[in-house]
């Protein structure tokens, strides 16, 4: 325990470092204001109270992923989730799409390219999100919450909450790149972690009314316990694939020989597969959800958590991009032939496309027992939430990309401790990292 105290102090002893910490909390306080910004036009908190009572556990859904603005209907009311849409069907199309893929292959200009294009996809997104939503607010009760129905209510409200998620594309942007990194994730985690104070403020009154027993609380904080300690567990979990590298002989001195491992994650795609899935998956029903038409409320409600409907596309999805991510981000051929490059190779195994194989093999593997995991996590606190009525949604999916990201930014800061020659958050050697 000193050590990690220890570890936190060195933080502040590196002015890089610490102004990078110092702009991601800025940052992420101008989030957090930002959330609470009304949208012009409309009544917020008779809204709010509104969509949270008829909404009930979808509203809590899409609340985590805002931090609260989207019941507020604030300027940040479609958070970051119209990026994450962006990305997901820019990263495939570059797949079935031969110049993204090449593109995509292009070192750093193809980089910025396809972030260009990812942008006026998050836009494009986010006109169609908001268009929705100010056509059923003036829907909704008659059009009671909003001020002055109309196309210039509707330009209003596609021009506030477009350009309140370009914003926040922007704030994320600049985290990662003069901050310390994940900016996206941290302004998800931020507005997770937002969520906590009225979810356990709504619990007390709860137990004071007597509609939770304390037991039962005591028994919900101890099952969380029990996931983060399994996440922890889980995401630093590695296959260690042995490597031996051949001696070579230049002039007189011998080079190579030394024996070492490739270390392959049980779970490679991180967080990405949930936050992927969960934003699929808002991305209709939150549309759907401000259309005031019958069957429509209904395929809306449909897709909210605990329903059959959202848990068997919810484990697909985590599962396909948990797969797809993998993918992206590891290619066994660039390695096999990194290994074959500088002499490397795995004992037993034939240098070149058979270790290829091998790789790709054992990747598979790691990548289903990863899936499973990852459902799990996601959908078995969402189960005992929804057959008990817990009043707050901060299940699995939540537990996961607080727990991923708050190991991701730690593992960010002790390389930049290590590189300065400074001891880490732990005595017995460096928090691996996710990726």
């Amino acid at each position: 325990m000193s050590s990690v105290f220890s570890g936190f102090k060195n933080v502040f002893k590196i002015p890089e470092l610490k102004s990078r910490i110092l702009f991601t909390l800025g940052m992420l306080a101008i989030y957090r204001v930002g959330a609470h910004i009304p949208t012009p036009g409309i009544n917020g908190e008779e809204l709010s109270a509104f969509l949270n009572q008829a909404g009930g556990a979808l509203m809590g859904f899409f609340d985590m992923f805002s931090g609260g603005a989207l019941s507020r209907v604030t300027i940040f009311a479609l958070g970051i989730m119209p990026y994450i849409s962006a990305s997901i069907i820019i990263q495939l199309l570059t797949v079935v799409i031969p110049a993204l893929g090449k593109l995509a292959k292009e070192g750093e200009a193809g980089r910025k390219k396809i972030t260009m294009y990812t942008r006026y996809g998050t836009v494009a997104i986010s006109i169609v999100q908001s268009f929705f939503i100010a056509v059923g607010l003036e829907g909704m009760n008659d059009g009671v919450f909003i001020s002055a129905p109309g196309w210039g209510f509707r330009l209003l409200t596609v021009l506030t909450l477009t350009s309140g998620t370009a914003f926040i594309m922007w704030l994320g942007e600049q985290i990662t790149e003069r901050g310390i990194g994940n900016g996206i994730s941290l302004i998800i985690f931020a507005g997770i972690v937002a969520q906590l104070p009225s979810a356990v403020i709504s619990t007390v009154s709860l137990v004071r009314a007597n509609e939770l027993s304390i037991f039962f609380v005591l028994l919900l904080l101890a099952m969380m316990i029990v996931i983060v300690a399994f996440i922890i567990f889980m995401e630093r979990g590695q296959r260690k694939i042995p490597v031996q590298y051949a001696k070579r002989v230049v002039g007189r001195k011998v080079y190579g020989g030394q024996a070492t491992h490739l270390p392959l994650k049980i779970n490679v795609s991180g967080v990405i597969p949930p936050i992927f899935a969960s934003s699929i998956i808002m991305f209709p029903a939150t549309i759907a959800g401000f259309i005031p038409i019958p069957w429509v409320q209904s395929f809306a409600q449909q897709l909210g958590p605990g329903t059959w409907l959202n848990t068997i596309l919810f484990a697909s999805m985590i599962f396909f991009f948990a797969y797809f991510y993998t993918a992206v981000v590891f290619n066994p051929v660039d390695v096999a032939d990194n290994l074959k490059k500088y002499g490397g190779y795995i004992p037993g195994i034939r240098p070149g496309p058979k270790t290829s194989e091998y790789l790709y093999r054992v990747l598979n593997r790691l990548t289903f027992v990863g899936g499973l995991y990852l459902v799990a996590v996601c959908l078995l606190p969402q189960f005992l939430i929804s057959a008990y009525n817990v009043p707050f949604y901060f299940g699995g999916t939540s537990l996961l990309i607080v727990v991923g990201v708050a190991l991701d930014t730690v593992s960010q800061m002790e390389s930049h401790l290590i590189t300065r020659s400074y001891d880490g958050f732990l005595q017995k050697g460096r928090l691996r990292g996710r990726r």
